[in-house]
């Protein structure tokens, strides 16, 4: 994660409902709100151009902020949820979580895979089958991980890549007890079914056994 925790500019809302919330997205804003923390929730407003640009660069629900709000102390905060318009797929509303920099929260971080290039089963003509793009894992606000790294060096055809063999980023834990699969090296299609094509049709057997 970068060394500062980037800012989020917010406006306080005064009016609260469908109604209300209609005339904030028509002036261009999307509203939302913060809860947690052990204060009350506070509605929000940001403007839409804003947001959808933050939501367009990425990884905006796994990204603590540094939300500002005109009037208030300022508050690291997570999203928790943003809805979007079924229709243009535009965000319409989002909310917030309060958090120190100490609380565990879970999130879902990607997976970057590296070194396919020394793969020693992609040499042979493996390939690399990818289970989980992301992984789900339990870490402290303060310490979010960009993401989890899978070294391919030296792996062979037929390796199977589970959570337990991944060095997950220090302060990081796996939400799932169990040592699931994140992505395994294949042998190719061709291959696989070569033995296969070996074999004599259902045809071509009855025409051999009447001979």
């Amino acid at each position: 994660m970068a060394e500062e925790t980037p800012n989020l500019e917010a406006m306080e809302r005064t009016g609260t409902g469908k109604g209300a919330a209609r005339q904030v997205r028509r002036d261009g804003m999307v509203p939302g709100v913060v809860y947690g923390g052990g204060s009350d929730p506070l509605p929000i407003q940001i403007p839409h151009n804003v947001l959808l640009k933050k939501l367009r660069a990425g990884r905006f629900l796994s990204t603590l902020f540094n939300l500002k709000v005109e009037g208030h102390d300022d508050v690291r905060v997570i999203c928790r949820d943003v809805q979007r318009d079924v229709v243009k797929d535009l965000p319409t509303h989002l909310d917030l979580m309060r958090l120190r920099r100490t609380s565990l929260v879970n999130l879902f971080i990607p997976v970057e895979f590296i070194n396919e290039e020394e793969c020693t089963g992609i040499k042979r003509g493996g390939v690399l089958t990818i289970v989980r793009q992301e992984v789900e894992l339990r870490v402290t606000a303060g310490d979010i991980p960009e993401k989890v790294t899978v070294d391919l060096a030296g792996l062979p055809m037929g390796q199977v890549i589970t959570i337990s063999s991944v060095d997950l980023p220090a302060g990081s834990k796996a939400t799932i007890d169990r040592d699931f699969v994140i992505a395994n090296i294949s042998a190719p299609r061709g291959l696989s079914d070569s033995t296969d094509e070996d074999e004599p049709a259902e045809g071509e057997e009855e025409a051999a056994t009447e001979e």
